[in-house]
């Protein structure tokens, strides 16, 4: 087998575990009744940007192999860190949403009784969740040997990041107040010790 279908392989089954791990929080969250949201269309243009970049374009590169002129052949260590990432962001995916519970939502939401999470893996990160994408974009990077393809998770997701971590973190202080300033203070953002 070579390394390009391995890392195909691993990227679908990485795609297939993050569906697996989200699907029954997803359908507890339509189940809850938001009382505050920033939703909107610079959320769903931020979306939509994420999606394309971790989603369509590799996609389409499993699919069909488009666009063949940006593959070139990985080495095996290349592939190898893949597996790795691809594992740890599901470790990590897995840990944030057993964390959040209740207070899962897949865009800037506030739910009824929302409360301030702060256990678990947000011990130590405000926002786990993006280190997990941080860590499947990597993994998507070394597990699709295209230029365009592999690294477009890495800009899509990038282009959400930094665009919605400002309009989040103020929902999250005018909300929580002194207990999310406190919060934020005792914590990184998405890497302990770093950022």
């Amino acid at each position: 087998m070579s390394f390009v279908l391995l890392g195909q392989i691993a990227w679908v089954l990485m795609v297939v575990g993050w569906y697996v791990i989200r699907f029954p929080f997803e359908r507890r969250a339509k189940r809850a009744r938001v009382s505050a949201t920033r939703r909107g269309l610079p959320e769903t243009v931020r979306m939509v940007i994420s999606f394309t970049g971790l989603g369509v374009l590799p996609g389409l590169f499993v699919a069909t192999g488009f666009p063949r002129f940006a593959t070139y052949e990985p080495i095996a260590l290349q592939t190898g860190l893949g597996l790795l990432a691809a594992l740890l962001a599901l470790v990590l995916f897995r840990l944030t949403h057993k964390a959040l519970g209740k207070m899962w939502s897949v865009s800037l939401d506030i739910r009824d009784k929302h409360k301030l999470v702060t256990s678990g893996i947000y011990k130590r990160v405000r926002h786990p969740m993006y280190t997990a994408f941080w860590t499947m974009a990597l993994a998507q990077a070394l597990l699709l040997p295209n230029w365009i393809a592999g690294l477009s998770g890495l800009v899509g997701f990038g282009t959400l990041f930094f665009l919605r971590i400002g309009p989040e973190e103020t929902m999250m202080e005018e909300t929580f107040g002194e207990e999310y300033r406190a919060y934020k203070a005792r914590t990184a953002r998405i890497i302990p010790g770093v950022y």
